[in-house]
Parts: structure tokens; C-alpha cells; sequence
């Protein structure tokens, strides 16, 4: 976490969190979603407007977190942004070096890998589980064959609870 994102959670502590307005897509690109756009569904049916400013983004991915909950949101200051999720809260690439990289560009150690009832690939690593990038395919197959990772079947309806992730803090606030 940023220096000044610590000292601003210090400065103003009891800021309200926000929900809904910042989405992660299958292929680790970050949404902003403005009111209007959550006026018209989840984010699997209104993704918003894709973030292509560069720093914006590198401030995102370096204020990614988890909570206790299961939740994954962006520490904007001392505010924390909840994430609506596409699939996962992790998409992994593979860099040059053919080590498995979030979308927030850190490197990840596999545990295990799976596939679901669409032919997706996920791997489960130290960071939790994440969608294989759909680039990344290839590489994924190479590296399976060569480190014998073992594929086991898993359906998506039950990503979130094997997992331990919330796809919706928006939705799942809005149900308790």
C-alpha cells in the first residue's frame, strides 16, 4: 500500500466505503462505473467505461487488497473502493521469464490448476485463485506439460465459496 494512502487512512479513519463504481473484467482490465452505468445491471451486463490512464491504473494495482470478508477492493486514500468481479479477483498472465504474474504485475507460486464447465482455465496459487488470461492459453498448456500440473474439473457456481472470494460486495451488501 502506498505512504500516503497509510497516512490519509490515519488522517480520516471512519471514511464510508464505496460500492459498485470499479469492476475487474476476465482479461484484467479495470471499469469504472458511473451511476448510470450501475442503473443497468451488474457487472457482467454493464461493465462501464475500461481505465486506460496508466498511472491511474499502477495506483489501482498497487492498493489491491483483500479484506476479512472476502472482498476485494482498491484503498483510495482512506477510502476503500470495493471491486465488482467479472470471474475472479486475479488474472494471470505469463511474463517472459514464464512465471505466472497477476494483473497487478506480481508474480504468483501455482498450487493447483483447473478447469471449468466452459473450458477455462484457472490456477490457484499464493494469492488466492485467478482466471488464466485468454492470451495466455498457450503458455498455460506448455507450462502444464512441462511442470505436470494436473488439471481438476471445478464448476463456476462454485468459484466464490471453494475460493473464499465475493464476486459482488455491491450485491452482497445489498442482501444483508
Amino acid at each position: 500500500m502506498d505512504e500516503i494512502v497509510k497516512l490519509a487512512i490515519k488522517k480520516w479513519p471512519n471514511v464510508p466505503a464505496c460500492y459498485g463504481w470499479l469492476g475487474l473484467d476476465a482479461r484484467g482490465d479495470w471499469y469504472m462505473r458511473d451511476e448510470e452505468t450501475q442503473t443497468k445491471g451488474a457487472f457482467t451486463e454493464s461493465k462501464g467505461t475500461r481505465l486506460v490512464h496508466r498511472k491511474l491504473i499502477e495506483f489501482i494495482n498497487r492498493n489491491y487488497q483483500q479484506d476479512s470478508l472476502g472482498r476485494y477492493y482498491f484503498q483510495n486514500g482512506p477510502q476503500k473502493v470495493y471491486v465488482e468481479l467479472e470471474v475472479t479477483p486475479w488474472v494471470y498472465r505469463f511474463n517472459h521469464n514464464n512465471q505466472i504474474v497477476t494483473q497487478t504485475e506480481i508474480v504468483a507460486d501455482v498450487l493447483q490448476t483447473y478447469i471449468d464447465e466452459l473450458g477455462r482455465a484457472y490456477i490457484d496459487t499464493n494469492l488466492g485463485i485467478g482466471l488464466v488470461h485468454t492470451m495466455d492459453m498457450y503458455a498455460f498448456t506448455i507450462q502444464m506439460d512441462e511442470q505436470g500440473w494436473q488439471l481438476k474439473d471445478l464448476t463456476v457456481d462454485k468459484l466464490e465459496n471453494f475460493f473464499g472470494f465475493i464476486k459482488s460486495p455491491a450485491k452482497d451488501k445489498a442482501s444483508h
